[in-house]
């Protein structure tokens, strides 16, 4: 008797423990909404971004196109709901002057693009092809305007170009080039890292190179004024945004940036393998991406101070993961694969929006194509869609929906010296009035049950898609290109108010109800 104790004691041990995970969405008086432009997207003049990935040249016989944009591409893009598009950078936005990528192709000067690999930029891909592209993908172009190597005047008359209807020197030149109507640009970057690349500048003194930037952009969209963004902050520097939001009045601008990588470090191949990691440094890349809340919430709570009727968007314009580039490739291009690890920091992060959807009204994954976290990558004809893509396309379910508050307590995930939450969640309610939650288990070792509370929703059905492979370190190859795909989810049950959920770890989950 006392063997068979020992027996089943030892057993227990390995065990998981009964799950603690609860949490509880409140639909009762929610108002604030997602605000789609969340989900937006990012396309610099860096590697392979433009060239080969959207762009593949006029006169391309081989891979369906049209005007040289990649037509695989375009449907992708479209599945995936894109809302918006930043270009032409990035560092690249403040070495670029958009007269240079106007006018006949073969007349357009070229330039070196210093900052990414050095190559030559012969401007064939300009204005008018990114502004139809955008047209193409239905998509809202957010152009990223040059404050650091640019005048006043450039800015001023690239916002005259693409919006006013006629009867300017600008419009009149639009319509030389080809294009009668005005493309309504309503986004605007005022420069980018203006902290860094874009110029090495104090706060102070951005915050009154924007004023008079700003004071120039003087453009209607519709019966709307421009969108006007200022180039934040890098992660916690909390500094920069107090001094642009106490010395930029609130009627001259519309957004504020912010910038947030997960990264390992910024020293010379000391940001780690996409591929070729342990789970200590997934836990240290997912430690470095939940940090996102933080800055979030500090950054807002600055923004408060002035601006307590969050007149202004907090704009995260740059986000996501920044690892080595893939050996054998130019260091400049930024190439990296797109694993599971990937996609379980989309859906967390994602979630963290929703979560400050009142602040937080616009932000852009970099980057789009065969750069950074990209949601596609291609090589010559082929085209494949990374685990990132299928997050964000399972996730568009949220975008102009009603957020519902979620209260959640979650397991802890340990790895070494971190210690994250397993789960992560949110809610929201579309305007057919189907509840979508979106869950995530960090944990790289074990499923998670998670208990979820159902206050003021009345359902009487649930049904789910996920993402999930055996292991964090699964990606998808031009071999294998669906390796890691969505399925079908059968894990969650449905009694009265309350939805328990079991899921797999490093899983991704999109319910309906």
């Amino acid at each position: 008797m006392k063997k068979l104790f020992i027996t089943l004691w030892v057993a227990s041990l390995a065990m998981p423990t009964l799950a603690q995970n609860k949490a509880t969405v409140n639909a009762e008086g929610a108002t604030v909404t997602i605000n789609r432009h969340i989900y937006g997207h990012f396309a610099e003049h860096l590697g392979r971004c433009i060239y080969g990935g959207f762009y593949v040249g006029d006169n391309n016989k081989t891979i369906p196109n049209k005007n040289g944009v990649r037509l695989d591409v375009v449907d992708a893009l479209k599945k995936m709901k894109i809302p918006n598009l930043r270009w032409p950078g990035g560092c690249f936005a403040d070495t670029y002057h958009w007269k240079d990528g106007i006018g006949p192709k073969a007349k357009r000067p070229k330039i070196v693009n210093t900052w990414w690999g050095g190559v030559t930029e012969d401007n064939s891909f300009g204005t008018h092809d990114f502004l139809n592209m955008c047209e193409l993908l239905g998509t809202e172009p957010y152009l990223a305007g040059n404050v650091g190597s640019g005048t006043v005047q450039d800015l001023s008359e690239w916002v005259q170009y693409v919006n006013f209807p006629s009867n300017s020197p600008m419009s009149n030149l639009r319509q030389q080039n080809g294009r009668q109507k005005p493309w309504n640009v309503k986004f605007w970057g005022v420069g980018n890292e203006a902290w860094g690349c874009g110029g090495n500048m104090k706060p102070d003194y951005y915050a009154n190179i924007y004023r008079q930037y700003s004071t120039f952009m003087n453009s209607q969209v519709g019966t709307e004024k421009i969108f006007r963004i200022a180039s934040g902050a890098s992660s916690d520097d909390f500094n920069w945004t107090e001094t642009l939001m106490k010395n930029i009045p609130g009627s001259m601008v519309e957004g504020v940036a912010l910038h947030h990588y997960s990264v390992f470090g910024w020293g010379e191949n000391a940001k780690g393998s996409a591929t070729e990691f342990t789970e200590t440094d997934y836990a240290h890349t997912m430690n470095e991406a939940l940090k996102m809340d933080e800055f979030v919430q500090k950054h807002s709570d600055i923004m408060d101070k002035y601006d307590p009727k969050k007149k202004v968007a907090l704009v995260v314009d740059e986000w996501g993961a920044w690892y080595n580039v893939e050996p054998g490739t130019n260091p400049g291009f930024l190439f990296q694969q797109n694993t599971m690890r990937d996609a379980v920091l989309a859906g967390a992060t994602l979630n963290i929006f929703h979560k400050h959807a009142e602040r937080v009204r616009m932000a852009n994954l970099a980057q789009a194509i065969n750069v950074l976290q990209a949601v596609i990558l291609t090589d010559g004809p082929k085209m494949l869609l990374t685990p990132t893509y299928h997050v964000l396309e399972m996730y568009n379910v949220h975008q102009d929906a009603t957020m519902l508050p979620v209260d959640v307590k979650a397991d802890e995930y340990k790895v070494g010296e971190y210690k994250l939450p397993a789960v992560s969640v949110s809610a929201s309610r579309d305007k057919a009035g189907k509840t979508h939650i979106s869950l995530v288990n960090i944990d790289a070792g074990k499923p998670q049950t998670i208990t979820v509370n159902l206050k003021g929703i009345s359902a009487k059905s649930v049904s789910g898609r996920i993402l999930t492979s055996a292991k964090v370190q699964d990606y998808n190859t031009f071999a294998q290109p669906n390796k890691v795909k969505p399925a079908p989810f059968s894990g969650a049950k449905l009694t009265g108010d309350e939805l328990t959920v079991t899921l797999p770890p490093v899983s991704v989950v999109v319910l309906e109800m």
